[in-house]
């Protein structure tokens, strides 16, 4: 199985071909084609595996936007005990799905 291991947005993704990745919000439209170039490691087919120091010199990720989503919503809820302070709060993450089209290693 070829895989990558890929930093977005100061987290680390493995990106598989063929498969999806869902990272930070980027500000890309839908449909166009990405090219991610801050790959950490690769394993080829022969389980061939290359590490970067920090990063794989000549080893890049294309990949095809396939849309803008929202994550599941949290709920924060802070309080004061006995001095009547709450405060409810929620969030919903934006991310960016991805389709990993190609790994290239050189």
């Amino acid at each position: 199985m070829k895989y990558a291991i890929v930093e977005s947005g100061g987290k680390q993704f493995r990106a598989v071909e063929g498969g999806f990745i869902e990272v930070d919000k980027l500000p890309v439209e839908v449909g166009k084609v990405l090219t991610l170039e801050s790959v950490l490691m690769t394993v080829d087919d022969d389980d061939k595996v290359a590490v970067g120091a920090p990063l794989v010199k000549g080893a890049t990720v294309t990949a095809t936007v396939e849309g803008h989503i929202k994550g599941d919503k949290i709920t924060v809820f802070r309080y004061r005990p006995k001095k009547r302070i709450r405060v409810k709060t929620g969030h919903r993450q934006q991310y960016t799905r991805l389709k990993i089209d190609k790994i290239k290693v050189e």
